[in-house]
Order: structure tokens, then C-alpha cells, then sequence
């Protein structure tokens, strides 16, 4: 009886191996840009405008693009890879990559129509803050 656990259990070890293997496999051989990824926003309504934050760390003002309509903000912009910037510093193995980077697109739909000709637009540590005054009907 002590053999068949033996033997189950070495079997069951390889399985796990074969599977931590492919895991590890499709985890590290994916290593590249997404087609698109979204930025992470926080949008807030305050009493006369929209505030919307979002999380831009590592991407030049130049690299945004901000389209805003009555309804709706387009943001799209393209982050470079972080990599280490000192001199001897330069990587031989990448042994994690989880920040996003590419071309990047975030739609976002308002409750209320928002003037587009006084739109303000600001950069504060990694974070671009957009106001989206509402539209007054006057």
C-alpha cells in the first residue's frame, strides 16, 4: 500500500510540474505590448464640472491626445516601457513586466453635457487631471 502512495504521489508531483511549466511558459513568452490598454480613471461629478484622474504615470504630455465632446472624453496616447535609465543599469532578463505600455485608449461617458471650449487639462505626479465644466444653457 505504501508503494501505490509512493508512486501516486510522485505522479501527482510531476502533474503539478507540467502545469506550473505551462503557466510559467504562456506568462513570460506573452512579454509585448496589448493592441490597446486603458489607463485606470477615478471621475468624479462636483457641483459645476466633471472631474475625471487619470493614472498616466511615465507617459510626456506630448504622447496625449484628448478629444471631448458634449458627452463623452476619447483619451488615447501611447506609454514607452520603463526600463532601467542609469548607464551600466541596462536589463539582461526581464523577470516581471506588469505595467501596461503601448497604445492606450479610454472612452468615458458623462451624465450630463460638459462644455468643451473650457476644458482644463493638468498633470500632477503620474496623474492627469482633466475638469469638464457642465454646459450652461444661457
Amino acid at each position: 500500500m505504501e508503494n501505490i502512495r509512493s508512486i501516486q504521489l510522485k505522479r501527482l508531483h510531476g502533474r503539478l510540474g507540467e502545469v506550473m511549466y505551462q503557466l510559467t511558459r504562456v506568462q513570460f513568452s506573452v512579454f509585448g505590448p496589448l493592441d490597446v490598454w486603458q489607463p485606470s480613471i477615478n471621475a468624479y461629478r462636483c457641483s459645476d464640472c466633471m472631474a475625471i484622474c487619470v493614472d498616466l504615470a511615465g507617459v510626456d504630455k506630448d504622447r496625449i491626445d484628448l478629444q471631448v465632446e458634449p458627452k463623452r472624453l476619447l483619451l488615447r496616447g501611447q506609454r514607452h516601457p520603463p526600463e532601467p535609465a542609469a548607464v551600466g543599469n541596462k536589463p539582461i532578463q526581464v523577470l516581471a513586466m506588469e505595467i501596461d505600455y503601448g497604445p492606450f485608449q479610454r472612452e468615458v461617458e458623462f451624465p450630463a453635457e460638459v462644455d468643451p471650449d473650457r476644458v482644463t487639462a493638468e498633470q500632477q505626479k503620474g496623474l492627469l487631471w482633466i475638469y469638464l465644466p457642465f454646459l450652461t444653457h444661457g
